[in-house]
């Protein structure tokens, strides 16, 4: 038998919490989204004056992110040198701002901010006060937020 861990609400909102603390730190108006391991939303909180559009977007960063088991800056990286045939990928929103949640290496959600300047950090912060280091991701770069790509292995 197969024995998996999973994400409780009580986690949810520890991981959202960590990212909104990222995100006020900055100034940054962000809607955060937490996605069980089945794609499901588990927790969803839009910050003070974050864009409307920021609510669908987040979901759908953590969407890309548990789907294909990496961050959505990969994607957007990958289109950013020229490969647009990525544009067509179902299911895939190439936009910074996507992580998986790992735990032991199992994928256990995702989440996906949306609505900043820096989206990935305010996930990044959260995923590692929460679930410790992931070595399959890379520390966004704080001055732009964006991160060095890493695939997981």
């Amino acid at each position: 038998m197969y024995v998996k861990n999973a994400l409780t609400l009580a986690d949810a909102k520890q991981i959202a919490a960590a990212a909104e603390a990222e995100a006020l730190k900055n100034n940054w108006r962000v809607t955060i989204a937490v996605l069980d391991d089945g794609g499901n939303l588990l927790f969803l909180q839009r910050l003070d004056e974050a864009p409307l559009g920021s609510i669908v977007v987040a979901q759908e960063k953590a969407r890309t992110a548990l789907l294909f088991k990496r961050p959505t800056k990969v994607f957007e990286e990958i289109i950013a040198s020229g490969r647009t045939a990525m544009l067509t990928l179902p299911g895939a929103t190439p936009i910074e701002g996507g992580l998986p949640l790992l735990n032991n290496g199992q994928l256990i959600g995702a989440i996906g901010v949306g609505g900043g300047n820096a989206d990935e950090q305010c996930a990044y912060q959260a995923l590692v006060k929460v679930l410790g280091p992931q070595p399959a991701i890379a520390q966004p770069t704080p001055a732009t937020g964006a991160a060095p790509t890493q695939r997981p292995q």
